[in-house]
């Protein structure tokens, strides 16, 4: 078997190829032999539109889990650094930890 070296298509050659596998008007065997692309590339071309074909007519992409507030971050990592430093002090007191950071 001879090794072909790696080709790229453009978006509007994919599409034309995955919407010619939705039609189901010919085999992927026989897409593969007119297109001269692989029956496996074909398959994942056609999943890619119809996974994508919702979002067409979503009018956006909707986010999956709101965003945390930033000010509750903030407030997080002030309360984190004022514990940090706490026990830094309580350490070296005890002599468990060196005054040098």
């Amino acid at each position: 078997m001879v090794r072909r070296a790696r080709r790229t298509h453009n978006p509007a050659f994919k599409a034309k190829v995955a919407l010619a596998a939705i039609k189901g008007e010919k085999t992927l065997a026989e897409l593969a032999q007119q297109y001269d692309v692989h029956p496996n590339q074909i398959t994942a071309w056609r999943t890619q539109v119809l996974d994508g074909a919702a979002g067409l007519f979503g009018g956006g992409v909707a986010e999956a889990a709101p965003a945390e507030d930033l000010k509750v971050l903030h407030a997080k990592i002030g309360e984190l650094t004022l514990e940090n430093d706490f026990l830094a002090g309580a350490l070296s007191k005890a002599g468990l930890l060196s005054a040098k950071r």
